[in-house]
């Protein structure tokens, strides 16, 4: 027995089938020794657990008995601390964490904008003394210079 089979079974015997769908599961009941069986546990199943559900009843109304849960975590909670006027330090905090913050990015805008003095250069391999590079950082530029004689 599969899976769906199964669950239709579970909606089966909780109601939750169409009267067609619920006459055609009662037929196949009918037939399958299996499908009889697992109907049986779940019905057994679902009486054993109805059997221990505790029928609990309140004394008094239900809106009473949360509103003296209520109360009751009311007077465990500690009382709130009385409002402090700002101190220096807290006063000295709200200036400066924003100040140091518009100082830092001013630097980096600064920084972003100016670009460093990155001096061009030039380089000549030693290996061979017919190519130079040079390089302009601030330009974003290389050129490399070969000096050999063209071919004819």
């Amino acid at each position: 027995m599969n899976e769906e089979q199964q669950l239709k079974l579970q909606a089966f015997l909780d109601g939750e089938l169409s009267e067609d769908e619920a006459r055609a599961t009662a037929a196949w009941v009918a037939r399958d020794a299996e499908a009889t069986a697992l109907l049986g546990e779940l019905r057994n199943t679902r009486k054993a657990l109805a059997d221990f559900e505790p029928d609990v009843k309140l004394p008094e109304s239900r809106e009473f008995y949360w509103s003296k849960i209520e109360r009751e975590i009311q007077r465990l909670e500690p009382a709130p601390r009385p409002v402090q006027g700002p101190s220096l330090a807290g006063w000295l905090r709200r200036l400066l964490v924003p100040a140091g913050a518009v100082a830092v990015l001013l630097v980096a805008g600064i920084l972003a904008v100016h670009p460093t003095n990155a001096k061009p250069s030039t380089d000549a391999a030693l290996s061979d003394a017919g190519a130079f590079t040079y390089r302009d950082q601030a330009q974003g530029m290389t050129v490399v210079w070969l000096s050999y004689p063209a071919e004819k």
